[in-house]
């Protein structure tokens, strides 16, 4: 975000917020230094911090909002996963039926603010405000999965560590799979991804304890680690949803499964991959609401549309979509897909693994 000098100091000498003769000292330093005016003023102590944010917000036409002091109710913190929020420091506040609110450093950043329209289908509402106010916003992001889900997991653990105490030698894995405090914690595990919009759920057994990572735009983020007394009961109950051998141990084993809850329907691919301290589990999110995408909700535009649109007109040849796990390769080739299933068309899409069912 920038703000012409000139601009700002106009503003400035109309409201008399700063006495003439400072104001243009620091102009003149501003310009000599090609440095904006603002972080002059700030740096001579001319003005205060939030005075000069309310001040950006009235020059660019838009809502300032101090969110330090605002409750946000974590459903709505969570519509912007937790590292865009902290990488492009945007934090959702508010909303309705038909708007997001939401506050940032750079109400000028076009392209995070199309991304979380196009996520969302809501018109967004950018308010201005200040690094402070987005750092204690972020702060809320900090509990994530063991402060929202903590109370939870820990309780599920301790029972299933009592249980293991009482009953060392019940080694019934079906058994283990439907214990109330197991489904507990894989619930809360895939509830969890699915408000933090990850595309892939790492569950990783170590000597010490059990890893828990969620893939969110491409990148790992830890999530939370649990004890290693969880690890067989986890491993089991996911084994269970996706009908696959629970007494296989020593191959790989492929599966998947699907949930239905809140008007969400979300399928899951399911890799599971025996390695020393026991089995390793990779889960792939698919979110089968989201269908009906265009390319252009996609946020392409264009020569780029232009281009593609021609290369699927053509009667022969091939597309190659490249890119990190997570990156929306498969969705682009679906929503492709989708635009040449016409009733005269026959389509024999070949998968290793199937990611989605198409209808």
């Amino acid at each position: 975000m920038k703000i012409e000098n000139r601009q700002l100091k106009e503003f400035i000498e109309d409201s008399k917020m700063i006495a003439p003769k400072d104001l243009e000292t620091a102009y003149e330093e501003a310009e000599s230094k090609n440095k904006q005016l603002g972080e002059i003023l700030l740096a001579r102590k001319l003005i205060e911090k939030i005075k000069l944010r309310k001040l950006y917000a009235y020059i660019l036409g838009i809502p300032f909002v101090d969110i330090s002091k605002i409750i946000i109710s974590p459903d709505i913190l969570q519509i912007v996963p937790e590292p865009i929020a902290k990488k492009y420091k945007i934090v959702a506040f508010e909303k309705n039926q038909r708007e997001l609110k939401v506050a940032m450093l750079d109400p000028e950043d076009i392209q995070t603010i199309d991304f979380i329209r196009k996520k969302t289908g809501l018109k967004i509402i950018s308010c201005l405000t200040t690094e402070e106010s987005i750092k204690a916003a972020l702060k809320l992001y900090g509990k994530s999965l063991k402060a929202e889900f903590g109370d939870i997991i820990n309780k599920s653990a301790s029972e299933i560590s009592k249980k293991k105490e009482e009953d060392e030698k019940d080694k019934d894995l079906e058994k283990i799979a439907q214990d109330l405090p197991v489904i507990r914690i894989v619930d809360t595990l895939i509830k969890h991804a699915i408000l933090q919009d990850a595309s892939d759920i790492h569950i990783e057994p170590s000597e010490k304890e059990v890893r828990v990572r969620y893939r969110i735009d491409g990148i790992l983020h830890e999530a939370m680690t649990l004890p290693k007394q969880v690890k067989e009961g986890i491993i089991a109950r996911i084994k269970v949803l996706s009908n696959l051998k629970l007494d296989e141990h020593r191959i790989p084993q492929d599966g998947r499964f699907k949930i239905e809850k809140e008007g969400l329907k979300i399928s899951f691919r399911v890799s599971i991959l025996p390695v020393f301290d026991g089995e390793k589990i990779v889960m792939r999110l698919l979110n089968e609401s989201s269908k009906g995408l265009t390319l252009e909700m996609m946020g392409l535009m264009g020569e780029s549309l232009e281009i593609i649109h021609n290369a699927i007109k053509r009667p022969n040849g091939m597309i190659l979509v490249t890119g990190p796990t997570g990156s929306g390769k498969t969705t682009t080739l679906y929503t492709i897909m989708d635009i040449l299933n016409t009733p005269e068309v026959n389509i024999s899409p070949v998968e290793d693994p199937i990611d989605d069912r198409k209808s």
